[in-house]
């Protein structure tokens, strides 16, 4: 019984890491973290064309604001934070790149 309650708590713990890391105010954490890389990384005239706005009603929503020569110190910035991130966070990220990433694709079309 208790190899049961143990896999059970371990089971709901690794549950709740998930979670957290797709809340909110974490996604808001990890995205003024990586913005604030991103215009330390961008030469001055960059600096002024990158943000991120939360929308306040649909908290879980981001607009990010880039110029697309600001991508790629986006780009290195999120790769920097990667291994820091809650696991459910870094998917979060990886799909954010891989979303730029096409859309930067698209424009070279």
């Amino acid at each position: 019984m208790t190899i049961i309650n143990h896999m059970m708590k371990k089971i709901d713990t690794d549950v709740s890491h998930l979670k957290q890391g797709l809340q909110p105010e974490n996604l808001s954490f990890w995205y003024n973290k990586i913005i604030e890389e991103t215009i330390d990384m961008a030469p001055p005239w960059l600096q002024d064309k990158i943000k991120v706005h939360q929308d306040p009603v649909l908290t879980m929503k981001f607009n990010l604001d880039i110029s697309k020569r600001a991508v790629r110190y986006f780009m290195i910035a999120v790769d920097n934070n990667l291994n820091d991130m809650p696991y459910s966070t870094k998917l979060y990220f990886l799909k954010v790149q891989e979303l730029m990433s096409i859309e930067m694709d698209k424009s070279l079309v």
